[in-house]
């Protein structure tokens, strides 16, 4: 086997508990591919947000020997454009070919440290306007649950950090592994749609019926051509009422999240079987491998052969 991966999680003052331990549950579940280790700026314990402290057996030192660092979130009022004291000297240990990953406020650090000038990012929602002000020449993204900016990935509020974390599992050992550590942990492996779901909105009329059971419909019938029509009937809607509640429960417009799931579906087919291009395209529902082609390069940036060589090759 090869040698695990060390990630180093870095817990600031006020620090959520939950956050904190989420790299240690999702990549200590991946059968001793990493290794995580967690640390302060100096050392000593932190307060968490909770009512207790956190001792940790590391100081900034170790960070020097990460290959993954996760800066893990800290509590809202403690959010401001400065870099608390010693974290700017604890980051400058990181190693430059080192992957850096913020959960939640996590990305107001990264922002601070210069990290995310000219890239893409996201945080919680609640906060995007903060940080927006802050940095207005970040490209926020608060609609997403995680972004993977190559060398920089920001994930959003709280079990956003589940998904990145399970993404970087997936990049690096394929589906196969990443499916295996969700079940283990009880999570699921890709969650649908964005923060969008996730945003406070007026209370739903009494009895409104949901658009879930015709999501799991969907999802049994994705080599079939389904349309907002079908989706519609299925769940006994009018095609208006449908796209709306479809809309404000998952955050997608319903032809959008079957382009996904269909894309979803499609890199675990490459990854982990031998079947053709176009014999995946017409399992997953798209009209021709040009098709699958294009909606695969739209969503990851690359063809379905470059894909299935890079996982297999992980997965290896």
């Amino acid at each position: 086997m090869q040698r695990a991966e060390r990630v180093v999680v870095l817990a600031l003052e006020g620090v959520y508990p939950f956050e904190l331990g989420i790299p240690s549950r999702i990549f200590g579940a991946a059968d001793g591919r990493y290794e995580v280790l967690t640390c302060t700026v100096d050392g000593r314990p932190v307060r968490s947000n909770a009512d207790f402290a956190i001792t940790v057996d590391h100081g900034p030192e170790v960070l020097a020997t990460a290959d993954i660092v996760v800066i893990a979130p800290v509590s809202g009022d403690r959010v401001t454009a400065d870099l608390p004291e010693g974290v700017g000297a604890a980051l400058a240990l990181v190693r430059p070919d080192a992957r850096i990953v913020s959960i939640c406020t996590g990305a107001f650090v990264l922002a601070a440290a210069g990290l995310l000038d000219g890239r893409r990012a996201t945080t919680h929602w609640h906060l995007a306007d903060s940080f927006r002000r802050m940095y207005p020449h970040i490209a926020l993204d608060p609609d997403v649950l995680f972004v993977d900016d190559g060398r920089i990935l920001t994930s959003a509020g709280a079990a956003s950090g589940v998904d990145v974390c399970l993404h970087i599992v997936r990049t690096d050992h394929g589906s196969e592994l990443a499916n295996a550590v969700a079940r283990r942990c009880v999570v699921p492996p890709f969650r649908d749609g964005g923060q969008a779901q996730y945003i406070e909105r007026p209370v739903p009329e009494q009895g409104a019926a949901s658009t879930s059971a015709t999501r799991s419909w969907a999802l049994d019938r994705l080599g079939e051509p389904l349309t907002l029509t079908d989706l519609a009937a299925h769940a006994r809607m009018s095609l208006r009422t449908f796209a709306r509640r479809f809309h404000d429960e998952v955050g997608l417009s319903p032809g959008r999240w079957l382009i996904q799931q269909r894309v979803a579906r499609a890199r675990h087919l490459l990854e982990a079987s031998d079947l053709p291009v176009d014999q995946i395209a017409g399992q997953v529902g798209f009209a021709t491998g040009a098709s699958l082609r294009q909606h695969l390069h739209a969503a990851i940036g690359v063809s379905p052969q470059a894909y299935r060589r890079t996982f297999q090759t992980a997965a290896r």
